[in-house]
């Protein structure tokens, strides 16, 4: 078959005004088409798709790392071009009353020498004769470029091009565009499970797409030695053996007037406790971002992950504390992950590689601190609070509305399913996704709507209609608005909160001190009945302080530590709302200003604090203030 055979008309993008919508099955047909002129097992070539795009085409958006159509085809000059990105937050990111702010300067995207893996869309090109445009544009031309590259690699490993799949290795490790053997394995092995397992869906342009399961395959991994790779070194991770890791080290080095950096010695868990998880984006590319993180001036995280492949770098042990959050309590209790991605570009998407890797990561970690793996102890940035008034404005909104945390926690086998009655008082938010698109604005132009997407997020208004006022959150100060980043009147699939009300189509909960409503029909929910435990004030008071952090109070504190204030936020509890229980811990600070770890410390105090979902964001109250309430239904 020629190439231009391939060329079906575009799944998306302008089409004449009589035109019909494509056919389900067209996306389907153009892998049969490419696999058959390229001389690919067709199942390599859904299986490499799949990992890379999950089959989407994303109305030809690039990737965050300039990769386009379902098989990620990268070209990432281009997209550079198209990117733009806004400063979504002014967070301290050590978040410690105790030492003065450090304000980091984001460093601008990198657009100097461009690896191989972040410009395949070119070489796709010379291999087809297909324009770069038809590439970005046309999905079925992008599967086309996608064979070639397949078919072009194993070529060059002097492997004939077999019908069976397990014969492709080699070519799917090179695919990767990863210039060593542990990411190559990695992405390969992962390719080698999804023809395995096979996998059904529908595609973001509506196209239905079947790989069959095909678990007798056992692919010639031999054939990864002649890929001419180099050799890397996992030395010093901390990382499961499933994924590629490095070390890449923080550094932890004095500078200027006393001052030191970029992260803080301690023997965690033992002191202080690891407790969570936080999931970030980068705002930046790969080599720009690992240039920050070593930095000794700069923040620090304990791992980044690579949109292209998964690939993970290590900077910090998990013994340590990671600048990363913006609230000190948090940073003393977690582990931070960056993702490379950009929160307000909702094309700009992760790639499944990215999502898969850091899901085993996070399995990894969780299993090894004893963290459970729910929304209450696996948080976005986005759901850490301000550890006072003054911070809260500032606070991060990363990963943000589009990163799919439904998604994630099926890959980390914890979905999210119903698990009460469906008149439970308490409800999990689970929307569906892909048909889940909340408009916003403020992506490439402030105040212009974002491009329509699916979404993670859910609206909260002041009454069961949709023109009725957004949720004001009084601790932002400002009007709500439909900003990107603007979290006021937003909830977030995973999050638990307890039913205020309800009316036709309509969920009220409990939120801010508030009830907020969000349409929840029943042919298309987007919550689903939950169980736990929930807390209200305790008998005879009206309302109760809610705080940022679980600080001890005053004489636990030895005279060699200064005390820090206990001080609550400008919201409360009031009587007769209830707001679910994440976690119940003790008041505890680490106290870490000097260089010297010796003079570290930790102190606990015998007040404790119940960790509850309060808005968008945690939050912390007295275990002395409240009462714990069962749900029920």
């Amino acid at each position: 078959m020629a190439v231009a055979a391939l060329l079906l008309p575009p799944l998306l993008g302008a089409a004449p005004s009589d035109a019909r919508p494509a056919p389900g099955d067209r996306l389907q047909r153009a892998f049969a088409a490419a696999a058959a002129e390229y001389h690919v097992p067709q199942s390599v070539l859904l299986g490499v798709a799949y990992l890379q795009s999950r089959w989407d085409a994303h109305g030809g958006a690039p990737s965050v790392t300039g990769g386009y159509g379902p098989m990620h085809l990268t070209d990432a000059r281009a997209a550079l071009a198209e990117t733009s990105h806004h400063d979504q937050g002014t967070e301290d990111p050590r978040g410690d009353d105790a030492r003065a702010p450090l304000r980091p300067r984001p460093a601008p995207p990198d657009a100097g020498a461009l690896p191989a893996r972040l410009r395949t869309l070119p070489r796709a090109a010379e291999l087809t004769g297909l324009s770069p445009e038809a590439l970005r544009t046309d999905p079925a031309a992008n599967v086309a470029g996608g064979a070639a590259l397949l078919a072009a690699a194993q070529r060059e490993l002097g492997e004939p091009p077999s019908r069976d799949p397990a014969d492709w290795y080699g070519a799917v490790a090179r695919f990767s565009g990863a210039d060593d053997t542990a990411t190559a394995a990695a992405y390969a092995d992962d390719v080698y499970e999804v023809i395995r397992t096979g996998e059904r869906r529908t595609t973001d342009a509506g196209q239905r797409v079947a790989l069959p399961a095909r678990p007798d395959v056992e692919p010639d991994t031999a054939q990864l030695a002649g890929a001419g790779l180099r050799a890397p070194s996992a030395a010093g991770t901390e990382c499961p053996k499933t994924v590629s890791c490095e070390w890449i080290p923080a550094p932890y080095e004095e500078f200027g007037d006393g001052d030191y950096g970029n992260h803080d010695l301690a023997d965690r868990p033992a002191s202080p406790a690891i407790r969570s998880i936080v999931v970030h984006d980068t705002e930046g590319a790969w080599d720009g971002v690992l240039n920050m993180v070593q930095d000794p001036t700069y923040v620090s995280w304990h791992y980044t992950l690579r949109s292209t492949d998964g690939h993970i770098a290590q900077h910090v042990k998990t013994k340590d504390v990671a600048w990363h959050a913006g609230n000190w309590y948090v940073n003393a209790g977690s582990i931070g992950l960056e993702h490379e991605g950009f929160l307000a570009e909702p094309d700009a998407w992760y790639t499944e590689a990215m999502y898969r890797s850091s899901a085993r990561l996070v399995k990894y970690l969780a299993k090894k601190y004893g963290i459970p793996l729910d929304r209450q102890h696996v948080l976005g940035h986005d759901n850490v609070p301000g550890p006072t008034a003054g911070s809260i404005r500032g606070m991060h909104t990363d990963p943000g509305p589009y990163w799919d945390w439904r998604h994630y926690f099926r890959l980390l086998g914890r979905p999210f399913e119903p698990t009460a009655g469906r008149n439970a008082d308490l409800v999990t938010i689970r929307p569906d996704y892909a048909r889940n698109r909340p408009g916003y604005t403020g992506c490439a132009v402030r105040g212009e709507p974002c491009a329509a997407h699916g979404s993670s997020a859910v609206r909260l208004y002041a009454d069961h209609d949709e023109k009725a006022p957004l949720i004001k959150d009084i601790g932002l100060g400002t009007a709500p608005t439909t900003g990107v980043n603007d979290l006021s009147s937003r909830v977030s699939t995973g999050q638990q909160y307890a039913v205020a009300d309800r009316w036709g189509d309509w969920t009220a909960i409990w939120y801010l001190g508030q009830k907020a409503w969000f349409r929840n029909p029943a042919k298309n929910p987007v919550a689903v009945p939950a169980a736990g435990r929930t807390v209200t004030p305790r008998e005879g008071v009206e309302s109760v302080p809610v705080y940022g952090r679980a600080y001890p109070e005053k004489a636990a504190y030895p005279a060699d530590v200064p005390a820090q204030a206990v001080s609550p936020l400008p919201y409360t509890l009031p009587k007769g709302q209830r707001y679910v229980v994440g976690d119940e811990v003790p008041g505890t600070y680490y106290y870490a200003v000097a260089f010297d770890p010796g003079t570290h410390r930790t102190v606990t105090g015998e007040d404790r604090y119940y960790q509850i979902q309060f808005g968008h964001r945690i939050a912390f109250v007295r275990a002395a203030d409240v009462r714990v309430v069962p749900s029920q239904g």
